[in-house]
């Protein structure tokens, strides 16, 4: 673990020291349904082709090219192919099959006529327009052959991710474990919602979007409940994280009289990584290893919190699970309005998404920015990425942004 710096870390050197701090989970077995946005562990490969033989990909009849060279032309039917119940015989000069979709071709037969352009009449079938070799066909290992890698390590297990892996008869997968994320809100002013609440006591919002920020994220959250401004209650609640993966604090994370977190842990033996990261939101953010389990220490302002839960904590998790990196550039958007020039802290502005009548992307940040306004993050589409002295933008410029997805992720 670095040592503190009395400086303001970037946002960079913050998250290097986050994503470096944490470890690996272990893997576990899993049955195909309960897959779903789970992270693989293991490149999976097919244990059959698919399809396993040619099929017909319409209704209609199989029969040999050379036969319909010129049309019309009558044939006589020998049989009957259906999916699960293929045709035993194969089939000779001037013959046809009637095949239905996704049935096996005869041995014989090499394409396949519609039967929109046939007449029937009884077992004699007159075509009536030609069709190539393979037409409607689809070949064997058209779509993957056994031993082909088709779901790789690190992937987010999407329900087409599921699909295809039930098509490559793979009943189980191998996954990571979800992290144990131990959390807990700090503070004799909160209360839980629906609680009773003193003239001086606030909502204790931070709590639940902790858990459904991990939740969200893929990990399993473990609610230690709210630690009162004493050392002792502190120390209790902490406690209760032993054996989990990762421990987050929300508040006392600054320097006021009241601001004891980053004091208890440090007694209670903490490698402190760094305590301030040149961001806004979010100034006040702790980092260390108490033990065996890494701390987060998040502000207690809701919004820093949330918009450091998107950045650190989402990073963090992603380490856990072993999630692949994305290569891609950062995303963009046009700047919806003008902005002043940035101070030497790294700005995350809450921002609606819309379209403008050429179909680009626009970004547009809220006037009011006050780290207090809880339903401005929820309103938001995006953050506006603005880095430590910053030239002021005009509206119209391409600005880096940081979408956010339902439960305010963007990976899962």
């Amino acid at each position: 673990m670095n040592k503190p710096k009395q400086d303001m870390l970037s946002v960079a050197e913050a998250l290097a020291i986050v994503t470096a701090g944490v470890s690996l989970v272990s893997t576990e077995q899993v049955p195909l349904p309960a897959a779903l946005g789970r992270v693989l562990a293991e490149d999976v490969a097919a244990r059959l082709s698919h399809p396993p033989a040619d099929v017909s990909a319409m209704d209609g009849y199989a029969v040999r090219a050379e036969d319909v060279a010129e049309v019309p032309v009558r044939l006589k039917q020998t049989g009957e192919s259906a999916a699960g119940s293929g045709f035993d015989g194969a089939i000779s000069a001037g013959e046809v099959v009637r095949i239905f979709t996704g049935a096996p071709l005869p041995r014989g037969a090499n394409t396949i006529i519609i039967q929109e352009v046939t007449e029937a009449d009884a077992d004699t079938i007159t075509i009536k327009e030609t069709a190539p070799r393979g037409d409607y066909v689809r070949a064997a290992g058209q779509d993957f052959n056994t031993g082909e890698v088709l779901l790789q390590s690190g992937r987010v297990l999407t329900a087409r991710d599921i699909g295809l892996a039930a098509a490559m008869n793979v009943p189980w997968l191998m996954v990571r474990r979800r992290p144990r994320i131990a959390y807990t809100a700090t503070g004799d002013e909160v209360v839980m919602p629906g609680d009773p609440m003193g003239p001086d006591q606030i909502i204790s919002s931070n709590s639940v979007a902790l858990g459904a920020y991990i939740q969200a994220l893929g990990a399993t959250p473990v609610n230690l409940g709210i630690a009162r401004d004493t050392e002792g209650s502190l120390r209790q609640v902490i406690a209760g994280a032993k054996g989990c993966d990762l421990l987050i604090t929300s508040g006392g994370a600054s320097v006021g009289d009241y601001d004891f977190v980053r004091k208890v842990l440090g007694d209670e033996g903490m490698d402190l990584g760094f305590y301030r990261v040149a961001m806004r939101p979010g100034k006040p953010l702790i980092f260390g290893r108490l033990g065996d389990i890494p701390v987060l220490g998040l502000p207690g302002n809701p919004v820093s919190a949330g918009v450091t839960s998107v950045i650190f904590l989402q990073a963090a998790i992603a380490v856990m699970l072993g999630v692949a990196e994305d290569d891609a550039p950062p995303p963009t958007a046009l700047l919806g309005r003008d902005l002043e020039k940035n101070d030497r802290r790294q700005d995350y502005l809450r921002a609606k998404l819309s379209r403008d009548k050429d179909g680009n992307l626009v970004a547009t940040p809220f006037e009011r920015q006050d780290s207090g306004m809880m339903a401005r993050l929820a309103a938001a589409d995006c953050l506006v990425v603005r880095a430590p002295h910053a030239e002021a933008a005009k509206a119209g410029e391409r600005i880096e942004i940081l979408p956010l997805g339902d439960g305010g992720v963007v990976f899962l």
